[in-house]
């Protein structure tokens, strides 16, 4: 086996073009899958995290303006929420609603604790169900409970990067009192950041908010999750019935879309669902034909190579040689230049993910609303990249294969006899 293998290496060092070129074909082939795979994986992972923060079986619904006329009234109508609305999607909707609440707002107030304070933060009063629709993840304390809710209690819930301004120790705030545009609320709990958001908002019992702040019947948007709508038709006849009878409670026409926002998180999973089967298709389908490349190339350089060996052969078969060791040594080459040139590109491509993962997937898109992470752990399963390897092992050990077979069994005189 060592003779072989420095036959091997002395006969790759006599042909270097021929050898770099097999293994360029091996290595890049090997590469571009596990890179394409990884950069896709990276992108369907982030989609997926940013998915995640939230059940997919929930609405939100949120008041617009009005896009047409109706019924003497003229469009650009502000459409508001308020308690009859919330109290219908409860009760008339009951078959496929659950966890009803009302989301208000109070924009622009300032927090502060001792010297420390926080300002334009949003001071959000919502049910006690939020926290099972929207995922809420706690660091410290507890979120907004019913008593809270029953009592008008004058308490409140930090973001962790609020927190941090307002106190060094941020988990010190439980229990402590802060004061909210002159208003003592007690800290209650200290929620993980959304890195997706810009984490100024602050929650509080959606009936001390309404009442501190004279809302009147104003409820601001109404979330809900929802149940026994299996379908995306199930879900659109659904948002259609809801927006119509909405709609025709605050004089707007029933198919004005504008006048009623509704965010329906099931069909955008579904959607983004259909656009990740497609993306992944994509990738492997490019891939896979990247791939193909990568064993077309090294097929025709190992029948070319077997070609120019004919002679060679002849003369081992005149010295002696037997055809079964003229087939060892083909075998034997190709199996060992494919296995070291697809480690390094299998290797190359798992590099560069990880490099992808270092750099850009630590890269956050800010809108100003919004924030989202690019990539998220963009690699690919150590089976997949083994099982690319051993593909293309395998199919240049065939490609020399099927002319070693013929040039083992050639007679010498003929052999010696080849260009």
């Amino acid at each position: 086996m060592r003779e072989l293998i420095k036959e091997i290496w002395s006969t790759s060092k006599r042909n270097r073009l021929r050898t770099a070129l097999t293994g360029f074909a091996v290595a890049w082939g090997i590469f571009m899958l596990i890179f394409l795979l990884g950069a896709g994986n990276g992108l369907i992972n982030a989609q997926m995290e940013r998915s995640e923060k939230y059940i997919t079986n929930s609405m939100v619904v949120m008041p617009g303006y009005t896009s047409k006329a109706y019924n003497g009234l003229k469009e650009g109508r502000e459409i508001t929420l308020n308690d009859r609305d919330l109290a219908i999607t409860g009760d008339n909707y009951a078959q496929h609603v659950d966890h009803v609440g009302g989301v208000l707002s109070q924009y622009g107030v300032t927090v502060a604790y001792g010297e420390n304070y926080v300002a334009t933060q949003n001071l959000v009063g919502i049910y006690p169900t939020h926290v099972n629709i929207n995922k809420t993840e706690m660091l410290a304390g507890r979120f907004i409970n019913e008593p809270d809710f029953r009592e008008r209690r004058k308490v409140v819930v930090l973001s962790r990067s609020q927190a941090k301004e307002l106190c060094h120790d941020y988990r010190s705030l439980i229990d402590k009192n802060v004061n909210i545009n002159g208003l003592a609320f007690k800290v209650v709990g200290i929620t993980k950041d959304d890195e997706s958001r810009k984490n100024n908002e602050l929650f509080t019992a959606f009936t001390t908010l309404k009442a501190i702040y004279a809302k009147g019947d104003n409820v601001g948007n109404i979330e809900f999750s929802i149940k026994n709508l299996k379908t995306k038709e199930d879900n659109e006849k659904f948002e259609a019935n809801y927006r119509a009878s909405t709609n025709l409670r605050h004089q707007a026409a029933s198919d004005d879309e504008q006048a009623l926002w509704m965010w329906n998180r099931y069909t955008d999973s579904l959607t983004m669902a259909q656009g990740i089967g497609i993306i992944r298709t994509a990738l492997w389908i490019v891939g896979l034909f990247t791939l193909l490349s990568g064993i077309v190339g090294v097929s025709n350089i190992m029948l070319i190579t077997v070609k120019e060996r004919t002679r060679e052969f002849g003369i081992r078969k005149a010295i002696g040689a037997r055809p079964k060791d003229i087939l060892r040594l083909i075998i034997a080459e190709s199996i060992i230049i494919t296995s070291v040139f697809g480690y390094i590109g299998m290797l190359c491509g798992i590099l560069t993910n990880l490099y992808m993962d270092a750099t850009m997937g630590h890269m956050v898109m800010d809108s100003g609303i919004f924030r989202a992470t690019m990539f998220v752990d963009p690699t690919v399963g150590l089976d997949v990249c083994i099982k690319a390897t051993l593909t293309i092992i395998i199919a240049g050990t065939i490609a020399g294969l099927i002319p070693a077979i013929k040039a083992s069994r050639i007679r010498p005189i003929e052999a010696l006899r080849a260009e």
